[in-house]
């Protein structure tokens, strides 16, 4: 067997390139792991505002920093299975209470007027959100609605997410070319 020897030029090239990319995967891990994602929808429940197979990037840090709003579209694991990643828009925050009537939120009381949440039409349906119910959110919990409430599995069925599952905030579509954009 032949042995090829290499230059000592050869040798630090070769060590250069494997350091470059030693770097740039750890880089990489690093901001997947804790500064933005890229999700890909899988379902129509939060359709218009996202449909199928839409590509979203999540600002996995923001909520480090500020507590999580209502309307943000936010990405966290799903309570009955958090091996699942879910996505629905925060409608209301522990210590508030929630009532789904005539297709409008009512926070504590009073209609939700302001933002995406007063713009959409939401359905009495299952156990946490049924006909004249008002839910109270626990303390460092969150109640999710898919915007299109007609087919979405979301906390009118299984309660509150914990404020440990959260993951991030939805802040921009990289996918399809034509709806590219900041979301809101």
């Amino acid at each position: 067997m032949m042995k090829i020897k290499l230059k000592p030029k050869t040798k630090g090239i070769i060590r250069e390139y494997v350091e470059s990319i030693v770097i740039a995967v750890a880089l990489a891990l690093f901001v997947r792991a804790f500064i933005v994602q890229a999700f890909k929808i899988p379902t129509g429940s939060m359709k218009p505002t996202l449909n199928e197979d839409n590509r979203i990037f999540v600002n996995k840090y923001i909520y480090r920093f500020k507590e999580p709003q209502r309307g943000d579209i936010v990405v966290f694991k799903y309570p009955e299975d958090t091996k699942k990643d879910f996505i629905k828009r925060l409608v209301a925050t522990g210590g508030e209470t929630v009532e789904i009537r005539d297709g409008s939120i009512y926070i504590d009381g009073k209609i939700v007027n302001e933002g995406a949440v007063s713009n959409i039409y939401y359905y009495n349906r299952g156990e946490y959100g049924g006909v004249a119910s008002k839910i109270k959110v626990p303390e460092s919990f969150y109640y999710m609605l898919g915007d299109n409430s007609a087919s979405s599995r979301d906390s009118r069925y299984w309660g509150f997410v914990p404020k440990k599952y959260i993951l991030g905030k939805a802040i921009f579509r990289y996918w399809p070319p034509k709806a590219i954009g900041k979301l809101k």
